[in-house]
């Protein structure tokens, strides 16, 4: 109550006050008030300027395109056509821990504020905004939660979300480890609402949740609902294994989910994400699959010695059924297609100097891929998250820049191959990069390189997705602030020489030939505020 009364005072005084100070003595006094220790600020600020030869044909696309290249998203590569943009993005998060509760509860919430300069003003809509005269109402909810500790290191958190295939804490966890443990979130790596509970050990860690993917008639069972646990144990100074299980299941035949696009197994969300296309048709179906697997790391923070291991190995299995009958007494299904799966990978790092940024590392994935669709009753592929969301898992720490996703992006996320399932071929792939801090801490740079191989042809294309060779230099004002120069060209592989008809291929975006070999390059500048 007595800091209440000062501030009440203190705005008194500077309200009779203000009107007879000129403004630059005014500006230039301290307040004499302490920080509200209660409330926390942060925020993620990036403006990046982005040349390159890739474009989405939509005219309705320019405010955000999210999906594989070449895919449903109409993305297209030109020798004649050059895109040049300039973007920003920031992501303020704002933290409520009252002391009334001692730290048992915090309210978290974060936004998303992004456009691409010059592209409109007075409106109102999501990824707009910067035109002159500017104005547009431009504010999307990203998280809203409210995290409850009732007893030591358990905590439970309710709402709106992050759902990542990791054990850790990602309110309380760097995002580069997120994105090298666990599942790396190849699986599952965005927002949904629900409720998670997890509890710490020193040496342990366990999670379990419950999330709706998709609320549809409330009075019916015809929603989108996902189960998780997750577990992870320290068995030495250096080596740590977890494992999990996830189920979902689906009840919604592909309604709802991203706009006009929907979501689930059978929708054009499918296309979009470069995941497979269950092709159901306007019929309604029921699906349940679940999620097996494994994990480990060594030295995953890379404190205790030069090397750094991680990997996971994991299954899907399931079935869907779609509709036979629609009795007045009961509902009969047939079954549709089984569903077996799997992914691995293997990343190891070795950092040769004295700062993280001087390292070599080599990263390795494998998933499985279907070779006669569902004319076998059984999808042998891969299914993640991006099959209900857009994008619904993030596998962005590759080092790939156009090959597979990468972490730079404000408004475009558009690589060649947008998820692990490879459209359901599958694939091979590997990334070396090596990074060296020319000044430590200061000035850093890094090469890299990329190759990817499909498991299963496309009709009349090879097993070669493409070739691509990266690189970077960045330069730290300080503490999270950095002047970041990137590049990456990819050379396209005869996957992209598939024809299925006469108006070509859905590998190749429709072309009747192979797709120019796509490039980029961007400035950019980034900050991470606290």
């Amino acid at each position: 109550m007595r800091k209440l009364a000062e501030l009440a005072m203190l705005l008194l005084v500077s309200t009779g006050t203000f009107a007879q100070l000129p403004t630059n003595q005014y500006f230039s006094k301290e307040v004499p008030l302490k920080a509200n220790k209660e409330f926390q600020f942060m925020a993620f600020y990036i403006t990046q300027a982005v040349t390159s030869n890739i474009y989405p044909e939509n005219d309705f696309l320019k405010g955000q395109v999210v999906g594989r290249l070449f895919g449903g998203n109409t993305t297209k590569t030109s020798n004649e056509l050059t895109s040049a943009y300039i973007e920003q993005r920031l992501i303020p998060f704002f933290i409520y821990s009252p002391n009334l509760f001692n730290g048992k509860a915090t309210l978290r919430a974060s936004f998303e504020l992004d456009w691409t300069w010059g592209d409109a003003a007075y409106g109102a809509g999501g990824n707009f905004g910067g035109a002159f005269s500017a104005d547009q109402v431009n504010l999307q909810t990203q998280n809203l939660e409210l995290e409850l500790n009732p007893v030591k290191d358990l905590y439970v958190n309710l709402g709106l979300q992050r759902i990542f295939d990791t054990p850790y804490n990602p309110y309380k966890t760097l995002f580069d480890k997120m994105t090298t443990t666990g599942y790396r979130l190849a699986y599952f790596g965005t927002d949904g609402v629900g409720v998670s509970v997890r509890k710490d050990w020193d040496f342990a860690r366990i999670k379990t949740g419950y999330y709706k993917l998709y609320e549809n008639y409330i009075q019916l069972d015809d929603d989108v609902t996902l189960f998780e646990l997750t577990g992870e144990k320290d068995v030495s100074r250096n080596w740590k294994i977890g494992g999990s299980a996830y189920y979902l299941a689906d009840r919604a035949s592909g309604a709802g989910g991203v706009s006009i696009l929907s979501q689930g197994l059978n929708s054009l969300l499918a296309t979009h994400n470069g995941v497979y296309k269950f092709n159901f048709g306007n019929v309604p179906y029921k699906a349940d699959v679940a999620w097996l697997g494994t994990f480990f790391g060594r030295n995953t923070e890379h404190w205790i010695d030069p090397w750094m291991v991680t990997g996971f190995l994991n299954f899907n299995i399931g079935t869907a059924d779609t509709l036979k009958n629609q009795l007045v007494s009961k509902t009969e299904w047939n079954r549709a297609t089984d569903i077996f799966g799997y992914a691995a990978n293997v990343r190891a790092s070795y950092r040769y100097g004295q700062t993280p940024n001087d390292n070599v590392t080599l990263d390795v994935i494998h998933s499985s891929g279907d070779a006669n669709g569902l004319s076998d009753g059984k999808y042998s592929g891969v299914i993640t998250g991006n099959q209900w969301g857009a994008p619904g898992a993030i596998f962005i720490s590759s080092g790939s820049y156009l090959l597979m996703p990468h972490g730079n992006v404000v408004n475009r996320f558009t690589p060649a191959i947008m998820d692990i399932s490879n459209m359901g071929y599958g694939m091979t792939a590997a990334t070396l990069n090596a990074s060296r801090g020319i000044i430590p801490n200061l000035l850093n740079a890094k090469i890299g390189g990329a190759v990817a191989m499909s498991n299963v042809k496309p009709s009349g294309g090879g097993q070669l997705i493409g070739t691509e060779i990266n690189g970077n230099i960045a330069y730290n004002f300080g503490p999270f602030m950095s002047l970041e120069l990137h590049g990456a060209y990819l050379m396209l592989g005869n996957f992209y020489d598939s024809k299925q008809s006469a108006y070509g291929s859905p590998v190749n975006g429709g072309l009747d030939t192979r797709p120019v070999n796509p490039w980029t390059a961007f400035l950019v500048f980034k900050w991470l505020l606290f």
